[in-house]
């Protein structure tokens, strides 16, 4: 593996390029224009296609054919792009039709301002489109593991036949560390399934099923996906959770924040854990069964993930929130004030 020293968004566009993708349609928003920039500098020398199209619908409508063809294919965007995705992407999900969503999410609601946030925590695990969709969303808190993570993307989208979102934010997307890049795979072929129109037979991929007991058995179909999907994939990471006065829940670069917030909290004194969801669905519930004496989610958004965390903790212990809005970044300072008023006897769930 090579090191070098790159933003994060253009690592995430290095590695789906060493993951085999050889199509790529977005159109530009910040904070992730770099990585379609980096796309159409790099991606043709790599024998793929980059097009700009001309509004985040058509890019995602772009993907659908690119999938259904066969080819390994990615899209990225942020938070506003994102919504006018979604219908695309319940197309996508009905159709059953792999591929890599890339956002890289800012400050809201409408246009809001370009700075980090964490805002679209319901819309990428909740609100992906209508009907019964869901996807993988990994939620990388490192340039290195983003760069891990878009490459398993790529593997879970075509092991499920589903997309899989990368959700990251502003901070991640413009910071630059050092990453560790993968080996170039090789460019798979066509599925079996492919419409690439070099077999016999006819082929048809759609996600129309105008008899409804048809459509019932396809989405069970679905269902029983999802349901593996929650018994297989979910992913954490955690530090001291077991016992501790205070469990710290957060993910991405909130997480980094929060893992500087813990270890001032621990020099006081204090028995703090630190649990990082690395899917946001499927949220991996079984984290949660540990008990420690209150959960504390910290969030850059109004406090979306609380009601995951509330599923998963299921009474066992209070869940207190600290949250940060409208692309304002919490700083470990506050964060480990936060965590000592946690601790206290009279501290309010959230």
């Amino acid at each position: 593996m090579s090191r070098v020293l790159m933003k994060g968004n253009e690592a995430m566009a290095e590695a789906a390029i060493r993951a085999g993708c050889r199509a790529y349609f977005g159109y530009p928003i910040t904070p992730q224009s770099e990585l379609p920039e980096y796309m159409a500098r790099h991606l043709p020398a790599a024998g793929g296609v980059f097009l700009q199209a001309e509004s985040e619908v058509a890019a995602i409508n772009m993907v659908y054919g690119a999938a259904g063809a066969g080819a390994r294919v990615m899209t990225s965007t942020s938070s506003p792009g994102f919504s006018l995705m979604t219908e695309g992407l319940s197309y996508l999900v009905g159709a059953r039709l792999p591929c890599v969503v890339v956002t890289v999410m800012r400050g809201g609601p409408g246009l809001g301002n370009i700075a980090p946030s964490q805002a679209d925590y319901f819309q990428v695990t909740r609100g992906l489109g209508h009907g019964d969709v869901h996807a993988i969303v990994l939620a990388p808190s490192t340039v290195q593991e983003a760069v891990e993570l878009v490459g398993l993307a790529f593997a879970l989208a075509e092991r499920y036949r589903l997309p899989v979102i990368v959700a990251a934010d502003g901070l991640l997307g413009q910071m630059m560390e050092p990453v560790e890049l993968p080996p170039a795979l090789p460019v798979p072929q066509a599925p079996p399934w492919a419409t690439t129109g070099a077999a016999t037979g006819r082929r048809v991929i759609s996600s129309i099923h105008l008899d409804p007991e048809a459509l019932e058995r396809h989405v069970l179909e679905l269902v029983a996906t999802y349901d593996l999907i929650a018994a297989r994939e979910p992913r954490w990471e955690a530090d001291g959770v077991e016992g501790a006065d205070v469990a710290v829940v957060a993910y991405g670069t909130t997480a980094r924040i929060a893992r500087s917030a813990v270890a001032r909290a621990r020099a006081r004194g204090l028995a703090v854990g630190l649990l990082r969801p690395i899917t946001l669905w499927p949220f991996p519930i079984a984290a949660f069964a540990s008990a420690p004496r209150r959960w504390l989610v910290a969030e850059m958004s109004s406090g979306q993930m609380v009601d995951d965390v509330r599923l998963a903790v299921e009474g066992r212990a209070p869940v207190l929130r600290y949250t940060r809005v409208g692309g304002v970044v919490p700083t470990p300072v506050e964060l480990a004030e936060a965590i000592v008023r946690a601790a206290r006897p009279a501290a309010v769930p959230a």
